[in-house]
């Protein structure tokens, strides 16, 4: 029997986070151990808030901690637009009493699960990477006991912030550059794969008709977000968040290639750009990344809905 993995995920709980919340959750041969929350798609009371959201649909009780309210160096940045304003498509979830109030810093929680599975601690980030930079400038023996960082963001082409930069690693490019630099193994998932992953308008309705408390759960937290794809003439809803999970339990969906990756900081045009050596002649001196290139689309969207089907 194959030993259980450990995962604590880093998110600001929106709609795709809370998607791949309910995934993770699904996975078999996995334990989340933690989940920290961030400022990004929303404010940090909402990024809280929705993530314990996830707790009462899967009716588990994962520890859920604060992070960062703000980025490291900047004013914050949000996404409203694509998740609503309370970051879960506008709509509402009621919250039980919170029976254990998880009161230690994201950061510091963090370092303790590492520290006592060590090397063994898969941490997923769907965020931006504010909290991950705090634990590591904090501790810096982190790096060493993590396995690696499972990172959605960044982009080896355009952008959708700007042309040369994605959200995540927008919001805080200097939070990402600590992280990139910190020497943990990381796999990262950028826009050019995590955008050709999407649920269309009859998937959810599949999900829906399914008639379990999760399916019918994404089907409403992603019609918001279906409003604003569709205005730009995308297929669906893309399902950015769920690729590192998805990886954990099925790296034979992805076509990884390593490569160098450095984050821009100083540019005004090219803030936030992840900036690659995949297809350039000139290549960095290091590596520190396995970047994802490639996906098997329709076999990626079979799994998510099995995982989401599965639950309820």
């Amino acid at each position: 029997m194959s030993e259980t993995i450990p995962v604590w995920m880093d998110v600001d709980t929106g709609t795709d986070d809370a998607v791949a919340l309910l995934s993770l959750h699904a996975l078999k041969g996995t334990e989340i151990i933690g989940l920290s929350t961030v400022c990004g798609n929303s404010g940090p009371e909402n990024s809280y808030r929705n993530t314990r959201c996830i707790n009462t649909i899967c009716k588990s009780s994962y520890p859920v901690y604060r992070g960062a309210d703000k980025p490291l160096l900047r004013e914050p940045f949000h996404a409203a637009e694509v998740h609503g304003k309370n970051g879960l498509g506008d709509v509402k979830v009621e919250l039980p009493e919170e029976e254990t109030v998880y009161t230690l810093p994201a950061w510091d929680a963090l370092n303790e699960a590492a520290e006592k599975y060590s090397g063994k601690l898969r941490l997923i980030a769907t965020a931006p990477l504010s909290n991950l930079a705090i634990a590591f400038s904090k501790y810096p023996s982190l790096a060493k006991h993590l396995h690696s960082i499972l990172i959605m963001g960044g982009a080896t082409r355009e952008g959708n912030v700007t042309p040369c930069a994605e959200f995540n690693i927008y919001a805080d490019p200097e939070g990402a550059d600590i992280v990139f630099r910190a020497g943990v193994p990381i796999y990262l998932f950028p826009l050019d794969v995590t955008e050709r992953v999407c649920l269309t308008r009859e998937d959810l309705k599949e999900l829906a008709a399914k008639g379990n408390r999760a399916g019918k759960f994404v089907h409403d937290i992603l019609q918001v977000p279906m409003s604003f794809h569709s205005a730009l003439h995308h297929p669906g809803v893309q399902m950015h968040d769920c690729c590192p999970v998805l990886f954990l339990d099925s790296p034979e969906l992805f076509d990884m290639e390593e490569a160098g990756v450095a984050v821009e900081t100083k540019g005004k045009i090219t803030c936030g750009k992840t900036v690659t050596d995949l297809y350039s002649d000139k290549q960095f001196e290091f590596k520190n990344a396995m970047v994802a290139v490639d996906v098997d689309e329709k076999a990626f969207i079979e799994k998510l809905k099995g995982l989401i089907e599965s639950i309820g």
